[in-house]
């Protein structure tokens, strides 16, 4: 028969096994040819868990505009995950919580503040804050960052 250890220790394994099993969340990048802190934010993504497919783009205002993005909120770069724009230097962890948000159909950090996940070239950061839209249009905060002291 098998020991309770040995049951522990399978039952371990194969929990292990189940976690290591889970796919990275994929998101797709349309950004220019010529933008380097779009680069920047596409390893920010990488190194935090995303699969990214990065496609290079000739013309990013037709992207945002067949994405739905505000031109309020524009930045340069964009991307889309579970079929909602992700806007802008937007860091991983807001990512992560526009996929469990129903009511959000983009979040975006608008402009290109120092500071913000590739834009983190050790000028000062800037303070900037992640804006969610809804479905009805209406934006809010979702998150803040602070500028340095």
């Amino acid at each position: 028969m098998f020991s309770p250890v040995r049951i522990a220790t399978f039952a371990a394994l194969l929990l292990s096994g189940v976690a290591q099993a889970a796919e990275p969340l994929s998101i797709d990048v349309h950004r220019d040819a010529n933008c380097g802190c779009c680069k920047d934010w596409i390893k920010h993504l990488e190194a935090n868990g995303f699969k990214v497919n990065d496609q290079v783009e000739t013309n990013m205002s037709a992207v945002k505009q067949r994405l739905g993005v505000p031109a309020g909120l524009a930045s340069c770069h964009t991307g889309v995950i579970d079929g909602k724009f992700v806007e802008g230097h937007v860091p991983a962890a807001q990512i992560v919580e526009l996929t469990k948000r129903a009511d959000l159909v983009g979040m975006a950090v608008p402009g290109m503040p120092a500071g913000s996940p590739g834009m983190d070239y050790g000028q000062p950061h800037q303070a900037y804050q992640v804006i969610g839209l809804s479905k009805a249009g209406s934006a809010e905060v979702v998150a803040q960052y602070a500028a340095d002291e």
